[in-house]
């Protein structure tokens, strides 16, 4: 990690918006993206009692899906496509794959629900990772390609090859790096996972 880079986007964002996530510029921002709604919800459908269930839990995803901004458009109508054509047997390995991820085996977790996912070519980053980053908004980190991409070069992370196929692996790593760098900026820019990345895109970009 190139240090010094991170310190310098640190100092120019604090600089163009003083108190980081608090100025209101940044706070109008939130709200567009509605976070702390979308970790409301995520937090009641996905809680560990919730998980009884398999079909709800499969129709509250498509619904935390549909609201989030950080999901493309095209994504999200396919998303709904595969919870229709899915099995019973597919959809409670998709349900328990979630429950690992947020409340037990984690990667086992994460390989099952890439399974299912990948069966109808729907392994992407972004529908791996959302509900995770709304349920664990300080643990969990959430992968956008463009921006996963832009953060490994432009901060020179180390032993972190970005590839399309979501693995465990790299989403270990990735995540690991990315709460060792919250820990080197000022608290202002790290109110959660999803807005210190944020703070990352912005300073790849100016």
């Amino acid at each position: 990690m190139n240090l010094e880079k991170l310190k310098e986007a640190e100092s120019a964002f604090l600089y163009k918006y003083p108190g980081g996530f608090e100025h209101p510029d940044m706070l109008a921002m939130g709200k567009k993206h509605g976070m702390n709604k979308r970790v409301t919800q995520a937090q009641n459908f996905f809680s560990k009692s919730k998980f009884r269930d398999h079909e709800e839990i499969c129709i509250n995803m498509a619904k935390v899906i549909s609201a989030s901004s950080m999901v493309s458009l095209f994504e999200k109508p396919k998303f709904r496509d595969l919870l229709k054509a899915l099995t019973e047997k597919e959809k409670r390995k998709l349900s328990n794959g979630l429950k690992n991820f947020l409340h037990g085996n984690q990667e086992k977790g994460f390989n099952d629900m890439l399974t299912i996912l990948r069966s109808a070519k729907l392994a992407k980053w972004t529908l791996m990772t959302i509900i995770s980053t709304y349920f664990h908004p300080d643990k969990e980190v959430f992968i956008k390609p463009t921006t996963a991409k832009g953060v490994i070069a432009t901060f020179e992370l180390e032993g972190l090859i970005y590839k399309p196929q979501p693995s465990w692996e790299f989403y270990q790593r990735y995540r690991e790096t990315i709460l060792e760098m919250k820990d080197f900026v000022d608290s202002s820019l790290t109110p959660s996972n999803a807005a210190f990345s944020g703070f990352l895109m912005m300073a790849m970009n100016s």
